[in-house]
């Protein structure tokens, strides 16, 4: 009996074979991974590609990119982690979407004001390129807007704090609303989407109160009842530095408002490096003091943790492990690293010192 195989099985198997070759001769790579090389964004690992870095103020630029077919989308409001090689090593931080949500495939946008001595920051402000493959978490976060929108709302913001509001403006779904943004920079040059809020409130979709602190000081509780006298009616969101936003929810709580008050912190952990510091190994919960002087890698065996490693082996990076929260010092270089809750900053353990207290994902 003849048994006639149909074309399109023929041609699978195939296929099949000829990857199963080509991983053979390709190892320890597989094909896969070389059409990473050539199409990165199709990666199982979300990715975007850099397709524009566009000026803002002297120091904030918007950051255009054209996610990965992995990308699920967003809401207004919310963030995105961004992991990015400043000097050969992988750094993670969270920036709010300024883009409205578009079409599967559309771009987006994130908008990043440098600070000072901020690594990943600067980089991305002052030295990013067109072209440039980052890596990206799915979009996260709880400041957006309910379905439906409040008919009256006030946002509140300073500095980087008016990204996220730009986002659900830019998304529409306060048109016809009663919105007041009042929003605080050094100056009338340093506001963060200037051009576009005026000519907003020159078309009366917002009403715009601007607050210099060059000239004006700084924004404070006690101003709004001049500023914005039915800012306790309002529902209410504010995102800004935590001093500003501390003093909001203990005014609108001593009202008997704070279910009308929604805020967003921006990075509230400070790390201070050191010389040295306490490990925390989070998920062997162990934690040990260790030198300015002592790998990372050393400290932990000592401590009785599994160390993942290839070094003694020849086999570099297999000591790569996230650092959740704090500093440290390459000590090859001097150079520092550190990460706020969420940055997930990835390290090697066999070249890296603690430079303070340090939680480890291991």
């Amino acid at each position: 009996m003849t048994t006639t195989v149909p074309a399109s099985r023929a041609k699978r198997s195939v296929r099949g074979g000829l990857l199963r070759l080509a991983a053979a001769v390709t190892t320890p790579l597989l094909p896969e991974d070389y059409l990473d090389l050539l199409a990165p964004l199709r990666s199982a690992d979300l990715r975007g590609r850099i397709l524009a870095v566009r000026p803002e103020t002297p120091d904030a630029a918007t950051l255009v990119i054209r996610p990965g077919r992995g990308w699920r989308g967003h809401t207004p409001g919310q963030y995105v982690r961004l992991g990015v090689d400043v000097d050969g090593v992988r750094q993670w931080r969270a920036y709010s979407v300024t883009s409205a949500p578009g079409r599967r495939g559309d771009p987006i946008t994130v908008t990043v004001k440098a600070i000072p001595d901020g690594l990943v920051s600067n980089h991305l402000v002052r030295r990013l390129r067109p072209g440039t493959i980052v890596q990206l978490d799915q979009a996260q976060g709880d400041f957006v807007l309910p379905d439906p929108a409040p008919g009256r709302v006030l946002f509140l913001t300073a500095g980087s704090g008016i990204t996220p509001v730009m986002g659900m403006l830019r998304a529409g779904a306060l048109a016809g609303a009663d919105v007041v943004v009042v929003h605080s920079a050094p100056n009338a040059a340093q506001v963060i989407f200037g051009a576009e809020l005026r000519r907003l409130a020159a078309d009366g979709a917002i009403r715009l109160v601007e607050r210099h602190t060059d000239t004006d000081g700084l924004l404070g509780v006690a101003d709004l009842d001049a500023l914005v006298p039915d800012h306790l009616d309002r529902e209410t969101w504010a995102c800004g530095p935590v001093g500003l936003l501390d003093a909001l929810e203990e005014h609108w709580t001593a009202r008997g408002c704070a279910d009308r008050l929604h805020t967003e912190r921006f990075r509230p952990t400070v790390v201070t490096p050191g010389e040295g510091g306490t490990l925390t190994f989070t998920r062997a919960a162990v934690t040990v003091e260790a030198g300015g002087a002592t790998p990372i890698l050393d400290a932990g065996e000592r401590a009785g943790v599994l160390m993942p490693s290839g070094c003694r082996m020849g086999i570099c990076f297999g000591c790569v492990v996230p650092l959740r929260q704090g500093a440290v010092r390459d000590l090859r270089s001097g150079q520092l690293t550190t990460a706020v809750p969420g940055d997930g900053v990835l390290v090697q353990t066999c070249v890296s010192a603690a430079a303070g207290p340090c939680d480890l994902d291991l």
